[in-house]
């Protein structure tokens, strides 16, 4: 039996990943919970049916609140406070430590997580995207201890497991193309946030399916794919894929390729990345091959400004993927608030990426100067106009 500690318990992928364990009680025991405090009741539940030793809460009023929800519930130690997460990641003997923590916030326990020595399964895309020099040093030799939860990433993981890399001609990520795949440019303007929040396939929390929404996603994932598989960002391709049924493809000198598919449910990389290398049960339906047949068509680079942005970006590494990363989530908040229209998400975040003057990746204190200086920078500019 694995033990297990789930970051973000309350969010899209931690309640999914703790139905693979609701399905699963001979396989895991969950020995801790973090949530950010908006949803009491929800994890409330969650710790009376799974009773884990510690949990995790970063608001000071919401764990009042929760312990008062929790009545009769005994033998659970509630920390508090914006660290408690990483210290569960750091301190609780488990396992496997789940990181579905939302934004930039999820690097500090991500780190948090490998230096302790734990296996990390990693749905927090942030921690690479920001950090992911860092997080990468910290596994060297034991690749192994870091598992991805994207559904692409586990994809590739997959794909690439057993092949020489000196045959990988390239990695083709997929995308569903969001809500608002065929929209123009000056479409795109107008969107609204209800629109926005509509995802034709998969459900998420809401930020991100505004990155879904305007393909920052896209951009995450992309610099996400260069670390976990040590590519040159030239090996990287993207894709529209309506049906999201394929969620990777590797292609090789030889000019075959390994597509993984299957039916777009979160549960079936969760359950990978906690279970691994036994494949386990899950309940998702097999892709019905005489249904549908899939198809692929080019990013919309014009409507989607977002996918040339990553690349820049990744290019040019050093702090600049953090600051995207910092005044992307600025923007998305603001959209969210109804204060800039969707297409000024990836406008201000190009802006912020032209005025930062960059700093090398060798400590969390660089990179936490940077995104607070990108937040700032973000603010203002969505303000001034």
């Amino acid at each position: 039996m694995r033990s297990l500690v789930i970051l973000g318990s309350t969010g899209s992928v931690g309640t999914q990943a703790l139905d693979v364990v609701r399905h699963h009680p001979d396989r895991f025991k969950v020995v801790g919970l973090s949530a950010a405090g908006a949803n009491q009741d929800l994890l409330a539940g969650q710790i009376r049916e799974f009773l884990p030793p510690v949990v995790a809460i970063a608001d000071e009023e919401a764990a009042e609140d929760l312990k008062g929800k929790l009545g009769a519930v005994r033998g659970v130690d509630i920390l508090v406070g914006p660290e408690a997460a990483e210290t569960i990641a750091a301190d609780l003997e488990a396992d496997v430590v789940l990181n579905a923590l939302v934004g930039s916030a999820g690097l500090a326990p991500t780190i948090a997580t490998l230096t302790s020595g734990k296996t990390l399964a990693l749905a927090n895309k942030e921690s690479l995207v920001v950090g992911g020099e860092l997080v990468m040093d910290l596994i060297k030799g034991e690749p192994e201890r870091l598992r991805p939860v994207d559904s692409e990433h586990a994809a590739l993981a997959q794909a690439l497991r057993g092949e020489r890399r000196d045959d990988l001609k390239r990695v083709v990520i997929t995308g569903s193309g969001g809500p608002f795949r065929g929209w123009t440019r000056s479409e795109l303007q107008k969107a609204s946030v209800k629109e926005a929040l509509t995802h034709p396939v998969w459900t998420m929390g809401p930020k991100i399916t505004i990155d879904s929404a305007t393909l920052m996603h896209k951009w995450l994932e992309v610099i996400e794919a260069h670390y976990l598989f040590d590519l040159e960002y030239s090996q990287i391709h993207v894709v529209i894929h309506p049906e999201s049924i394929v969620h990777a493809i590797a292609e090789f000198r030889d000019g075959s390729m390994r597509a993984e598919m299957a039916t777009p449910d979160m549960k079936l990389p969760i359950q990978l990345a906690l279970a691994w290398p036994e494949r386990l049960q899950t309940g998702v339906e097999p892709v019905p091959l005489t249904d549908r047949s899939p198809t692929f068509e080019p990013v919309d680079h014009e409507a989607f400004p977002a996918i040339d942005l990553a690349y820049r970006v990744g290019g040019l590494g050093l702090t600049f993927p953090a600051v995207m990363n910092a005044a992307n989530e600025v923007a998305v908040m603001a959209f969210l608030e109804g204060k800039i229209p969707l297409t000024r998400i990836t406008e201000v975040s190009q802006h912020v990426v032209d005025e930062h003057e960059p700093a090398s990746v060798v400590s969390i204190v660089n990179i936490e100067r940077a995104d607070t200086w990108a937040r700032k920078r973000a603010a203002e500019i969505i303000e001034e106009r």
